[in-house]
């Protein structure tokens, strides 16, 4: 039995609708951003804290857990400048209760989810796991002091963990059923399909003039359900002890352009975009993307859905957002 916290969340819950199809699934979430709507009625769902000792406690006597996969993270930059309590707080302190209440219960398997914020503004073009990591806010501070807790839990526990850093999670379920419903929504994607459903005035474009093909800011996108087989494909590999202590970037090699997502939202859609070109935002580098060359050469995989399948799956389920 698989326990995973944050498994009401965007990319949680999306990992939970695939990995019921193969394991007995327990979700812990306190519902503070996840939705009870999201989870696949074929998990348990126990509404919980994850820095609540008692609650944790409750869970694994509860259930065989054998593995822990971990989406329960705060995850707003901005956010994290201006209440950096909040997130060391949930990211760090209450990450260490969960780890606490696994090593006293004899649970050592733990997958994590991280971030590319740990890697800070890299000057490369391409991102690898040996790049160095470099944060420049409390949110990609908190991830990365959560990877050097496991690495030390490995050596002196003998934990056994898998980390992956990924970088802009976007789309919904093909069958338009979960999508991604945030409050307040800070992502491109759904801000660009909000407004060409006639939910927002415009869309801001916050530079023009980096040093990139049109100008604009490159980042690389992955569909949540590659994210979701990602994460499955490093939980078999942990629990059939193939691998451990890994760290492994999810990305797709590629990027586009934020001119290039707003004209495949048009494409896509049908609907004209009203586009306003504002000031650079301080700190947003000209191109975040990945190299996914290491789980591919290791574990197999690979992102399969392109862009234009990214904003067609958001697309229909922003036209019947249940939640």
């Amino acid at each position: 039995m698989i326990l995973v916290v944050g498994g009401a969340g965007y990319i949680g819950s999306h990992l939970v609708k695939e990995l019921v199809e193969k394991e007995e699934v327990v979700v812990l979430d306190n519902l503070s951003t996840g939705h009870r709507e999201a989870v696949d009625q074929r998990a348990i769902f126990v509404e919980g804290d994850l820095g609540n000792e008692q609650d944790l406690q409750k869970v694994f006597s509860n259930y065989p857990i054998q593995a822990v996969m971990h989406f329960a993270a705060n995850s707003l930059v901005g956010e994290s400048v201006v209440d950096p309590l909040k997130y060391y707080q949930n990211n760090v302190a209450s990450t260490l209760t969960l780890l606490k209440v696994m090593k006293e219960t004899n649970v050592n398997k733990f997958i994590f989810s991280s971030t590319a914020a740990t890697y800070g503004i890299p000057n490369v073009e391409i991102i690898h796991e040996s790049t160095q990591t470099k944060p420049i806010n409390p949110y990609g501070h908190s991830k990365l002091m959560i990877e050097q807790i496991l690495a030390d839990f490995a050596k002196a526990y003998g934990f056994q963990y898998i980390v992956l850093r990924y970088f802009n999670a976007a789309g919904a379920h093909e069958s338009a059923v979960i999508g991604e419903s945030h409050d307040p929504e800070t992502h491109l994607i759904p801000i660009i399909l909000q407004h060409l459903l006639g939910q927002r005035d415009k869309i801001s474009v916050f530079g023009s003039d980096y040093d990139t093909k049109d100008g604009t800011c490159i980042r690389d996108y992955i569909h949540v359900t590659d994210l979701a087989s990602a994460h499955i494909l490093a939980l078999q590999a942990l629990l059939t002890e193939k691998k451990s202590a890994e760290i492994y970037n999810l990305g797709n090699g590629l990027g586009y352009s934020v001119n290039e997502v707003i004209g495949t939202c048009e494409n896509v859609t049908g609907v004209k975009a009203n586009v306003e070109m504002a000031d650079r935002r301080a700190g947003d580098p000209a191109r975040l993307v990945a190299s996914s060359q290491k789980i591919f050469s290791e574990l197999g995989w690979k992102a399969e859905r392109d862009l234009k399948k990214i904003i067609a799956d958001a697309w229909k389920w922003h036209q019947t957002q249940r939640y």
